[in-house]
């Protein structure tokens, strides 16, 4: 079942938030203690079973990322969390408004388990999560599909069983065949944020996406550890002359850690006097995704 039933719905308008200005913040940032101080209860609690918290977690990092989309600085959000575990500790677990709370949320998050797909747009693009029956064929499982010139890219984590990816999969119009790709994201270990210059936004406020990554000098860099010509599972039916690369176990972390408003690039090397073609995702709400498509289907 896809995200079309009356609850999903009502829970995907109030996870959605997108960037829509300051007049959103408090909403979002409101919704981000919510999901916050239930998080903390439960560690504390162990108020709920592990699909019900693999939903809660999602649903925070989504909301995480709705707020900071929003306006709000991502230490008012540390700091909010902060405050969430310290209200969670205070209520106690006995507490009657923290039990009601908790079968407000089973009531709302047990249905989670049920869905196979979900959308989490982001304010450029958005993620297609996706809980594929276990067939013995590799399934996409997090995804975002970009035109880069003529080329096509599907990007994210894609398996079989309990085999996990991060993968590239890229269709190039004239035929061209590279020998390599890499996968540039900020390094957090040399940055204390991400790079997000107002100056370099449009009319409508948005930063253009190849403006969303630092300086090459702040950045980390993974090379796609193997590739081979793309199979119909993961390419489709009508593409194939795709290739298919697959990046580092790390890749995926690192990715998810990064703040949601930032880009990716995914460059692929030519030989020659080709160069690089460079492919940019957007890292939106790749976390929330994550968690979605690892929830357990009943």
């Amino acid at each position: 079942m896809a995200i079309r039933g009356g609850w999903a719905q009502a829970l995907a308008a109030a996870l959605a938030l997108t960037a829509a200005g300051p007049a959103l913040a408090a909403t979002a940032a409101d919704l981000f203690y919510e999901r916050a101080l239930m998080s903390a209860a439960d560690a504390s609690c162990h108020l709920f079973q592990p699909d019900v918290s693999a939903a809660l977690a999602a649903s925070l990092a989504q909301a995480r990322g709705a707020a900071l989309r929003s306006g709000a600085d991502p230490a008012s959000l540390d700091a909010l969390a902060a405050r969430a575990s310290a209200a969670a500790a205070g209520a106690g677990c006995g507490s009657p408004s923290i039990t009601a709370a908790a079968a407000r949320v089973r009531d709302a998050f047990a249905g989670y388990a049920h869905l196979d797909q979900m959308e989490f747009p982001g304010e450029l693009d958005s993620w297609t999560a996706l809980r594929p029956a276990d067939d013995g064929v590799a399934h996409w499982r997090v995804v975002q599909n970009d035109r880069f010139g003529w080329n096509e890219l599907k990007f994210g984590v894609a398996g079989r069983g309990e085999a996990r990816a991060l993968m590239a999969v890229a269709e190039f119009a004239d035929g061209a065949r590279p020998y390599g790709a890499r996968l540039v994201m900020r390094d957090a270990s040399l940055t204390t944020g991400p790079f997000l210059d107002p100056g370099q936004a449009d009319v409508n406020g948005r930063i253009p996406i190849a403006d969303r990554l630092p300086p090459r000098a702040a950045t980390r860099v993974f090379n796609a550890e193997a590739m081979s010509p793309a199979g119909s599972d993961l390419a489709g039916r009508d593409r194939a002359g795709a290739w298919a690369f697959r990046f580092p176990e790390a890749a995926i972390d690192a990715l998810q850690a990064l703040d949601p408003r930032e880009a990716v690039a995914v460059e692929f090397l030519l030989p020659g006097d080709e160069g690089v073609r460079t492919a940019y995702i957007e890292v939106g709400d790749f976390a929330a995704a994550r968690a979605f498509a690892e929830i357990a289907q009943r």
